[in-house]
């Protein structure tokens, strides 16, 4: 074999490698190999084509990138006309199927009429909701796409068919019709249109406002390489002409031989033969039931007489064929009238707007309500109360308001004080969040970098005690026995615990009457019941698993109050350096990011959520109901360290005060108090860059600030009164050093490993990194162990461990 036949022979090779990569991917939606194999070999390809252009072809699957950018799409006059069908409809309030699917028994009627047969067999597909195109081959060889355009005559966007990777460039048969001319639809599956939106945004452009502009939009384009960047796929529904080959005569032959030269067709069940009105109508049934759940959009099915012949001889009717007709679905998107917008409150906390609509049936049912999602979207699309707006519901989707129709938008005569302008003015102003939550009144909390809103009043708060409660006595929290999902949905719905203080004053009769009302709900007799017992045994271990845990310690307290972003290291962290309860809920948010690990947010969420009334009372209630922490001690010695007043002053945020300008700030003013009494003038003064200095006096002009400071400065010298003498012991082994739990341990539980590692002064991580000192390792231990060995971490077994540990002692 010469070299240039090897060369010839590997470009072959790697071009139907890369075609039959891109119909396991595109097609069947079940590649063989990752996506890095494919470029290694498309790589490959283009290295070689390169180096040998005589070896390019056109179906080669590197020519799918595209072209230089055209001036404008070429007329292309179809020589089978692309006719629309009839639309059937069906009454989805009737109930009898007479009623319900009347012209849809009206089509078959006339169908078996002209034939002169009794019963008649269809094929059935799922109609798309995309762009229709034609395309043509000529020996096996992808010539020409076009699209739809007025049926007649189409744009010519052959350029742009050839970078869709399900389309195949060359047909996959050594025996390929002279010509053969395919119609099919080309879309966007759902999956790949939420990633082109998700670019959008992250480049600041507007997204697109459903998969089938985002199609017909990238299908449009003049430069065929920003087609190629977006991933369109392609389904073919019909044959216009072939010729130099005997086509099949079904339809449904017709479709099952186009998939065998490699065009796609619609899979995975959704293609039917039935016979006669009622099997057409339950295959709409049944794609009914799936819509909301396919990877792409629909708005309907499509029935098409079987037989070729039988097409023949029912023929035409004005722009229509006789042999076919599109079953629509009902509309998933509809215009109304927003009449309120109101907020709802998630088990979390989480505030969502809500859109009250004027109904309108939409998506199979009457929609009365639409998500608005967050504050953000709300003024991104601009939504007032009056606007007629676009709402959109798919499947089992809670509904949401897709877009304004701003030319509907009410408006009043615009004045100029008591004069009247011709001008006008929207009738209503643009829509805010409440700032109080409108179930508990707590304050609405909006973290910088996010879209979502919440209550701040997770202990008091009615739409959330259920999940305050289930988190509160959680294993890691309060490890309450026996308190399971149902007993607390119970508790709350029938009123016996509005808090978690109320958990504490729940007796044997509460709940076995709790326990009698859920039953009569359920319509359940439990057995004990009818053999005339009452079954007490549960209740009474409840409120032992109750009475346990009115003595925590204090890191689980904390972590039971659901404080947002404190887990268990952060309440550890809480208990460990301030020691007290009282001292934690008074500590202001620059006292908290001075300690380890905790970050401004998470220290602006702790103060916030103590700082909120109705949690005080939710926490005092509890207090008061006996809960008490066990191991509450004087905060950590060490503590000074963290109280310096730079420290604490670069943790205020006072605009333009870094590190570095604190400490500066702190060697001229050491006092917190005195500088909270400092007038703007000597402010000013202070020996700082002017703009530092300035910002500063700008930042204290405001009372709040000041009293603030003056707060801040009071705990300080509490805290510095109240620590002991000396520090902590200093045989705690672990003392400032990191650990990583991998693997099963012989004896030790993960938790108690960890336990006895926090009791050294050690804090246990998640994943093994420079800054660990330690890996404890046991059996099946996996990638940690192998990290901790590339970067040279000291591992430990169970027994190396409490050989260090007793050596703490």
């Amino acid at each position: 074999m010469t070299m240039s036949q090897a060369l010839a022979d590997r470009a072959a090779e790697l071009t139907a490698l890369l075609e039959r990569y891109n119909h396991e991917y595109y097609v069947n939606d079940a590649p063989s190999v990752p996506d890095s194999e494919y470029d290694r070999v498309f790589r490959e390809l283009a290295e070689l084509e390169a180096a040998h252009p005589e070896l390019r072809r056109a179906d080669s699957p590197t020519q799918r990138i595209g072209g230089a950018p055209v001036p404008a799409f070429e007329p292309v006059v179809h020589a089978v006309p692309m006719l629309s069908l009839s639309n059937a409809f069906s009454d989805f309030d009737a109930a009898d199927f007479a009623t319900r699917h009347a012209e849809l028994i009206a089509f078959d009627e006339r169908v078996r009429k002209g034939l002169g047969q009794s019963l008649v067999e269809y094929a059935c597909e799922p109609k798309f909701d995309g762009l229709a195109v034609s395309m043509s081959y000529i020996d096996g060889v992808l010539v020409q796409g076009a699209t739809r355009g007025d049926g007649a005559t189409g744009e010519n966007v052959t350029e742009n068919i050839r970078t869709i990777r399900s389309i195949p460039l060359k047909l996959t048969t050594p025996t390929p019709p002279a010509l053969l001319e395919v119609r099919g639809e080309v879309l966007m599956l759902k999956k790949d249109f939420e990633a082109l939106n998700a670019d959008q945004l992250a480049r600041g452009d507007k997204p697109f406002a459903n998969p089938r502009n985002a199609a017909a939009g990238s299908l449009r384009q003049l430069d065929s390489k920003i087609t190629a960047r977006r991933r369109l796929s392609f389904f073919a529904y019909g044959v216009a002409r072939v010729e130099g080959v005997d086509a099949p005569d079904t339809h449904e032959g017709e479709m099952a031989w186009l998939a065998e030269l490699g065009i796609p067709r619609v899979g995975d069940g959704l293609a039917a033969v039935v016979e006669g009105a009622e099997g057409m109508a339950a295959y709409y049934e049944g794609v009914l039931a799936r819509r909301a759940s396919l990877p792409f959009d629909i708005d309907g099915v499509v029935y098409k007489v079987n037989s070729k012949a039988e097409q023949e001889a029912l023929g035409f009717v004005s722009r229509a064929p006789r042999f076919a007709i599109a079953h629509k679905y009902p509309a998933e998107e509809a215009l109304t009238v927003v009449e309120a917008i109101d907020v709802q409150v998630g088990r979390t906390g989480a505030i969502t707007p809500v859109a009250r609509l004027k109904p309108v049936f939409v998506g199979g049912v009457t929609v009365t309500n639409a998500t608005l999602h967050n504050e953000d979207e709300v003024r991104r699309k601009d939504v007032r109360v009056g606007d007629t707006v676009v709402v959109r519901r798919a499947g089992d989707v809670i509904p949401e308001v897709v877009s304004v129709v701003l030319e509907r938008r009410p408006t009043q005569p615009s004045c100029d004080g008591d004069l009247f302008s011709e001008s006008s003015v929207p009738l209503y102003r643009p829509y805010e969040l409440p700032k109080t939550c409108p179930v508990c009144g707590s304050h609405v909390v909006r973290e910088e970098g996010e879209a979502i809103a919440r209550c701040s009043g997770g202990l008091a708060c009615k739409a959330q005690r259920t999940q305050a409660i289930l988190h509160f006595a959680g294993r890691r929290m309060m490890d309450i026995e026996g308190l399971g999902d149902r007993y607390v949905e119970n508790l709350v719905e029938f009123g016996y615990v509005n808090g978690v203080a109320d958990l504490y004053k729940l007796t044997l009769d509460k709940l076995l009457e709790m326990k009698r009302r859920a039953d009569e709900r359920d319509g359940v007799i439990p057995e004990t019941v009818k053999a005339g017992k009452i079954a007490t045994l549960w209740a009474e271990n409840l409120l032992d698993g109750i009475a346990a845990s009115r003595n925590p310690p204090l890191a689980r307290l904390l972590f039971a109050l659901g404080i947002r972003h404190v887990g268990e290291s952060t309440a550890k962290t809480l208990a460990d350096w301030l020691g007290q309860l009282a001292i934690v809920r008074r500590a202001p948010a620059a006292l908290l990011a001075a300690l380890p690990d905790i970050g401004g947010v998470v220290a602006d969420a702790i103060a916030d959520f103590f700082s909120e009334p109705n949690n005080e009372a939710a926490l005092d209630a509890l207090l008061e109901a006996g809960v008490a922490p066990s191991d509450e001690c004087p905060p950590r010695a060490d503590l000074a360290a963290r109280l310096e007043p730079a420290l604490l002053l670069a943790r205020l945020g006072i605009p333009k005060l870094t590190e570095t300008r604190a400490r500066q700030l702190a060697e001229q003013q050491p006092e917190l108090a005195a500088l909270a009494e400092l007038p703007r003038r000597d402010v000013i003064e202070i020996k700082l860059p002017a703009e530092v200095a300035g910002a500063l006096a700008d930042w204290l002009d405001e009372d709040a600030h000041r009293e603030q400071l003056k707060a801040l400065a009071s705990l300080r010298e509490e805290l510095l009164a109240r620590l002991p003498a000396e520090t902590s012991p200093a045989n705690l082994v672990f003392a400032g050093k990191t650990l990583v739990l991998t693997g099963t341990l012989p004896t030790l539980t993960r938790d108690e490993a960890k336990a006895l590692i926090e009791a050294a002064g050690g804090k246990v991580a998640g994943s093994v990194s420079k800054k660990t000192d330690y890996v404890v390792a046991g059996e099946s231990a996996g990638s940690k162990l192998a990290r901790a060995e590339e970067l040279g971490v000291a591992v430990l077994d169970e027994a190396a461990l409490m050989a260090l540990l007793e050596g703490s002692q």
